[in-house]
């Protein structure tokens, strides 16, 4: 099944559930508005002459993949979209070359989630009770993910509409940033950066990469999409950490974008949950592998070899036209 199919039938399938709800943004719903705006400013720089080879493989924070498109941070409400669904998830991904990435709560099955075979990367939010948040570290870790992610944004936690969700949570500080670094063996990813100043000061704690997110529009109205402020937070932190990026990607085109930026991986999340509901398993590798083949077709018409050789002139922004 094509994306434009799974995502039209899984959205419809999933407005008509109770967890239809989980699609929408926090209060007026700006930050989803704003997202597909930003992303259609950008066009591509066609360059067709000696067009190169391209592949998708990539090497991500010592994880091998055969895509940069990867699944966001997220758990709820996959469990409830088919059954077993992280399960099914994670091996549609698997099956795919891509990643998994648990959000809160952890999985109890996370341990015979790994054992899928599939890399798993897993979140953990700044619960106000600081010994649970350092537990969750310790059990991620001992469960065998390869990434450990921790939520900056979501001091204030989480709201869907009016709703207010996560609630239990209190902003990190810097100290305490060095204090989880302290704590992980692993590759760590700080979650949620929109600025220049976050993500200076996760480059400064050791996170070992920054996901710009507006963690999809769940967190507070009116924040900007992650393209509006990429350019900023690459040049300040440079080659100290690797760089991802979500927030309304959906077409492979989407992606090319993202590796422009100086993204080394793409996160999806809605994407997911459409393609869940609209064909399991099978609707979740089918999706990636899509999104995949049109990042490459992509690739080899700007001029891409691989997406490390992604370079940011290949992008026109049509408000500078």
């Amino acid at each position: 099944m094509e994306p434009t199919e799974l995502y039209r039938q899984g959205e419809a399938l999933l407005r008509n559930r109770d967890i239809g709800f989980a699609l929408d943004g926090v209060e007026t719903g700006s930050v989803l508005d704003r997202n597909r705006r930003v992303l259609d400013r950008y066009t591509f720089r066609q360059q067709c002459i000696d067009a190169p080879e391209a592949t998708t493989r990539c090497r991500i924070l010592g994880v091998d993949l055969e895509t940069p498109v990867i699944m966001s941070a997220m758990t709820m409400p996959i469990p409830a979209i088919v059954d077993q669904g992280m399960m099914r998830t994670a091996e549609g991904l698997r099956d795919a070359g891509s990643l998994l990435w648990t959000g809160t709560p952890i999985p109890r099955d996370l341990p015979e989630i790994i054992r899928t075979g599939v890399p798993v990367a897993a979140n953990v939010k700044p619960h106000q009770d600081r010994d649970s948040l350092f537990r969750q570290i310790d059990e991620i870790q001992e469960a065998g993910v390869r990434w450990v992610g921790v939520e900056i944004d979501s001091g204030v936690g989480t709201k869907i509409g009016d709703r207010p969700m996560a609630s239990d949570c209190i902003p990190l500080s810097f100290r305490e940033l060095e204090r989880i670094r302290a704590r992980v063996s692993l590759p760590l990813i700080f979650k949620g950066v929109l600025s220049r100043k976050d993500a200076l000061r996760c480059a400064e704690a050791g996170g070992d990469g920054i996901m710009v997110s507006n963690h999809g529009a769940h967190t507070l109205d009116y924040l900007p999409h992650p393209f509006q402020v990429m350019d900023d937070i690459a040049e300040a932190v440079e080659d100290r950490t690797s760089l991802l990026v979500d927030g309304g990607f959906r077409r492979g085109s989407d992606v090319l974008k993202g590796l422009a930026f100086g993204a080394q991986a793409v996160g999806l999340g809605r994407p997911i949950l459409f393609a869940l509901a609209a064909d399991g398993r099978e609707g979740v590798r089918d999706l990636i592998l899509a999104l995949t083949e049109e990042l490459r077709r992509l690739m080899v018409m700007t001029g891409t070899s691989n997406p490390a050789q992604v370079e940011r002139e290949i992008l026109l922004d049509e408000r500078a036209g």
